[in-house]
């Protein structure tokens, strides 16, 4: 007899904090050995069919299979790192006004100490409004034991103010760069996901 297929409102919840967090650890840093190992073998094909992530997922995971891990990890360095000016920015601030540490990074300081989080300069040198440190928030927001804070109410509030009103820039600067391969995937996949939590969001209105 097999297993059928268990579809809960708490699977869903946590396959949203897992892509949360898996789409800010491909950002923040190039991604780890035992992380690209992971992806490579990762399911493509979703529980139901015509999922709207389904294709951008499998996308992602083929890009995965076909680059090794050095290419990955300088396609990071490429895009996101090196001294200076960096090729793409990831910050909210960058992409709402122009300018970094800007008043999209105040607005956000704020919230954050509202909600009780604030960033640990000793895990984490970027500033709050890299989309990494948004989207752990979010992930936080998802998955946090406290339903007095992680709950639909914030995380829509948070979502439509601190994500909802850049992401879809950056991942049109993401894949509008000629060195962009993996983290076009990565892009169109996070995309993908901010449309569906936007639709979801939305419904809650």
């Amino acid at each position: 007899m097999t297993q059928p297929h268990l579809s809960s409102a708490l699977d869903e919840e946590t396959a949203r904090a897992e892509l949360y967090g898996l789409i800010a650890e491909l950002f923040y840093a190039p991604p780890r050995a035992e992380l690209l190992a992971q992806l490579r073998v990762a399911a493509t094909d979703a529980p139901a069919a015509g999922g709207f992530l389904e294709e951008p997922w499998r996308q992602l995971v083929g890009v995965s299979r076909e680059m090794d891990d050095t290419q990955i990890q300088k396609e990071h360095d490429a895009l996101f790192g090196g001294v200076g000016k960096p090729e793409v920015y990831v910050y909210a601030s960058h992409f709402l006004t122009g300018f970094l540490n800007e008043k999209p990074l105040a607005q956000l300081r704020t919230d954050l100490t509202a909600l009780g989080l604030t960033r640990d300069a000793a895990t984490m040198s970027e500033t709050e409004d890299h989309v990494s440190y948004v989207f752990e928030v979010m992930r936080f927001l998802v998955a946090g034991d406290d339903v007095s804070v992680s709950n639909l109410t914030q995380q829509a509030k948070f979502f439509a103010t601190h994500v909802q009103t850049w992401l879809p820039a950056l991942c049109d600067a993401v894949q509008a760069h000629p060195r962009a391969r993996f983290y076009a995937a990565l892009a169109e996949l996070t995309r993908a996901f901010v449309s569906v939590e936007t639709q979801g969001f939305d419904l809650l209105t």
